[in-house]
């Protein structure tokens, strides 16, 4: 009989300790320690049979041929298409649309006779189909299973022998050697080690679908993460039709890239020219409304940044910032009023990047200020001009990483203007034809915005 004991497992950490706690003592978190019952672990590292240790001149770096999924959105996101033997987490809100995308991905690897297995712990069969049906898939080798043992599930697969697992989602697996309950921090650690153990033996691709908590991150241990070789978030609103896929960790690629989607009635269609998307319902002549170059990976992206200022009827003016830093926002006031004369200490100030994009990069400060000094005063930016470069305390304008990529972005969607620091004019950056206004500081902001 295997020894056990009893502990208290902390589900958002996975700190342990012999007592109830109210508060975990590693995380912080409240009432979050849960009472488990944990066994002595069973063997299932991954140790490759006849793999000797080598010297690493030794080692061969022959690439693996990665298999396209024919989404090029998806495969750009995985570094060029997916690794045999990968691991990729896929993690979401409810109802984003993570069943569907991995639905498509298989229905797309079945049709070069790539035969995979989708696991279901939450959803019959029949519901599959509907889904399937919804989305016109009609894959003859995709196989569905509707199962949350880990045990029973190795045994159909070692009948089946799929070339790709799809398993929706790993906190309803459990396995029957640990007595607690499904999506505890043990039994997702057990069975994610289980299942990569299985990847890297049979060099077949497994995708993890994962709940995510209420603060956005993915339910489970964060050992989960470090487990996996590729963690993905599907983000967008419900209410909006169009996702972004974002790389937060990739083995196999780079982590700053992000793929663009469009839910519709038939799923997932990947948006091509996502600065288009974003742009298409720019208000013309309005205050406030500044097109910035920005860049998510190798990809060059066309938002718009919005800013609203006006007086506070309030003791403490607000600051409200939706998808860039409001740190930023309250720090590129003091430097407005500081180095321009710009008091804008009384206004309240919203400032929202439309489409639901992300912009965390120094690059978008000068489109920024531009909208806020433009919402403030209440005049209009030139429509056919885009802005881009960082500000410092000092108010001076500072260069920025691949202008010719931003500015190219900006010339094919007929933008004739762009506003820049002056250490990013140079010849490689006139070659599209563009004017580039090079601005030091922002103290001579006003004479080129207006």
């Amino acid at each position: 009989m295997k020894n056990s004991r009893t502990l208290y497992v902390c589900q958002s950490c996975g700190y342990q300790t012999p007592k109830w706690l109210g508060r975990c003592s590693d995380c912080g978190q409240w009432n979050s320690l849960v009472e488990e019952r944990t066994e002595s672990p069973s063997q299932h590292g991954f140790v490759p049979a006849g793999c000797p240790p080598q010297t690493i001149a030794a080692i061969s770096l022959d690439p693996q041929p990665r298999l396209k999924t024919g989404i090029l959105e998806f495969d750009r996101i995985l570094g060029g298409g997916l690794v045999p033997g990968s691991l990729v987490l896929i993690g979401g809100d409810p109802g984003i649309g993570k069943s569907t995308l991995v639905l498509q991905v298989a229905s797309r690897l079945c049709r070069s006779g790539l035969k995979s297995l989708y696991v279901s712990g939450e959803e019959s069969p029949q519901q599959i189909k509907l889904r399937a049906e919804r989305i016109s898939i009609h894959a003859g080798e995709l196989f569905v299973l509707a199962a949350t043992c880990i045990e029973d599930l190795f045994d159909r697969m070692e009948t089946l022998q799929p070339r790709l697992l799809i398993v929706d989602s790993i906190q309803t697996i459990y396995t029957n050697t640990l007595p607690s309950a499904p999506g505890s921090v043990g039994q997702v650690r057990e069975v994610s080690a289980r299942l990569l153990t299985w990847a890297k033996r049979t060099s077949v691709p497994v995708f993890l679908v994962g709940h995510v908590t209420k603060e956005g991150a993915i339910a489970g241990p964060k050992v989960l993460e470090h487990i996996v070789d590729t963690v993905l978030y599907f983000e967008g609103e419900r209410s909006h039709a169009f996702r972004i896929l974002r790389a937060v960790k990739n083995r196999y690629g780079s982590t700053n890239e992000i793929g663009v989607f469009e839910m519709k009635d038939t799923g997932l269609e990947e948006v091509g020219n996502p600065s288009r998307i974003f742009l298409e319902e720019r208000p013309e002549g309005a205050s406030g409304s500044v097109v910035l170059p920005c860049l998510e990976g190798t990809r060059p992206l066309l938002v718009e940044i919005q800013a609203l200022v006006g007086p506070s009827p309030l003791g403490m003016p607000r600051r409200t910032a939706i998808g860039v830093d409001h740190h930023r926002i309250s720090l590129l006031v003091a430097v407005l009023g500081k180095r321009m004369g710009l008091e804008m200490g009384d206004q309240d100030i919203f400032v929202n990047v439309a489409g639901g994009l992300k912009v965390d990069e120094p690059g978008a400060d000068l489109a920024i200020v531009s909208a806020m000094v433009s919402s403030f005063l209440d005049r209009a930016v030139d429509k056919d001009l885009v802005v881009f470069g960082e500000v410092g305390l000092a108010g001076e304008i500072r260069a920025v990483s691949q202008p010719e990529v931003r500015i190219k972005e900006a010339a094919k969607l007929g933008f004739r203007r762009c506003l820049l620091s002056r250490s990013n004019v140079s010849g490689p950056a006139t070659s599209s034809g563009m004017e580039l206004v090079g601005v030091e500081s922002v103290k001579g902001l006003l004479d080129v915005l207006f």
